[in-house]
């Protein structure tokens, strides 16, 4: 275990704010992340655990801890018969680069989760989803390691509790784990899942698209937003949508429908379960006043997306939230919900 002191943490997220951690390590193996926690424990430290950093936001004090990257890679495959592959793969993988290969590989079941940043560790905690998959639709199992007993523990499905932009994993257990692997279950030569607006416009009118079509489609859509990071594109200091679609009730929708109706705007809304409604958070930020390109100092709105918040150079963690509180302040005070952020806090 390499063990480094007073490490800057902004240039390992893709927001690019915040300062250093009192500790680092890069845990390659099981037995690494069994060290640095016992290190920790010796010297009452916080641990935050942290993947490929593009759900981070840092304070500009930094983290008072030990900061664990989780760097353990490997995939492996395994046949569950004539019509689906498991695939096992390390924490510390880099997402994409799995989607693209099951892809390839001609495996139907993550296509639409193309061109997320992160590592393959992340994806359950949050139960990433987008363009109309989830991760909770293919994985099998989850493998972790308990901080205080240190054991080896393997989830099932079930067992992760997996909600909307959620799992046990940051919620009721949030801080208990390390997740080392995931296992996916995906379907051989299946089709494409097709079922977001965005990319039904996209192949209308088309004969039925490819996996690797649809990989390309949900690449060029997450361009048009900034939602990837490459060099030279603006806007792409994000950690993504900063909030998450907010779910109310029938009773809360029906109120509001006709509250803004009276007003002459129609409010979207999407079935979200029985009883409730799913309204969309970008609809909310832009008629609250935010608009695409909003700027406030070094951090803004951006240009592509009503729902990322952006660093548009030297911005700071504080800078950040501030602009956080003042949309989610006149959301609320416009329509009477509550914005929930979607990444995680560190060092606040």
């Amino acid at each position: 275990m390499l063990l480094l002191d007073n490490v800057p943490l902004a240039p390992m997220t893709t927001l690019g704010v915040g300062g250093p951690a009192a500790y680092f390590c890069a845990a390659e193996t099981e037995e690494d992340i069994r060290e640095a926690a016992i290190f920790a424990r010796e010297r009452d430290l916080p641990i935050f655990v942290m993947g490929g950093g593009s759900n981070l936001v840092v304070s500009d004090a930094g983290f008072a801890g030990l900061a664990l990257k989780i760097a353990l890679i490997g995939i492996t495959e395994r046949s569950l018969g004539i019509a689906h592959i498991a695939f096992t793969v390390g924490a510390g993988e880099g997402w994409d680069a799995f989607v693209a290969l099951t892809v390839q590989s001609g495996c139907a079941g993550l296509e639409c989760l193309s061109g997320i940043p992160g590592t393959v560790g992340g994806t359950p905690i949050q139960n990433v989803g987008a363009y109309g998959q989830e991760i909770s639709e293919t994985t099998t199992e989850v493998q972790a390691l308990h901080l205080g007993s240190l054991e080896a523990v393997t989830f099932s499905n079930a067992d992760c509790q997996f909600s909307y932009r959620g799992s046990r994993f940051n919620s009721t257990d949030r801080g208990e784990y390390v997740i080392t692997s995931v296992t996916f279950s995906l379907q051989t030569g299946g089709k494409p899942t097709i079922r977001y607006a965005e990319l039904e416009r996209h192949f209308a009118g088309r004969p039925e698209p490819t996996l690797s079509e649809t990989r390309e489609a949900v690449l060029a859509i997450r361009l048009r937003k900034a939602m990837v990071l490459a060099p030279g594109l603006e806007d792409s200091r994000s950690v993504g949508s900063f909030f998450k679609n907010p779910v109310i009730s029938e009773e809360q929708y029906c109120e509001l429908f006709e509250r803004l109706t009276a007003r002459g705007l129609s409010l979207p809304s999407y079935p979200a379960g029985e009883g409730q409604r799913k309204i969309p958070a970008a609809w909310l930020v832009e008629r609250a006043g935010f608009h695409k390109g909003f700027t406030k100092g070094a951090a803004g709105i951006s240009r592509h997306h009503a729902l990322a918040i952006v660093n548009r150079g030297g911005a700071t963690a504080a800078e950040i939230l501030a602009l956080k509180d003042e949309i989610q302040a006149r959301v609320h005070g416009e329509f009477g919900i509550e914005l929930r952020p979607e990444p995680v806090f560190v060092g606040f």
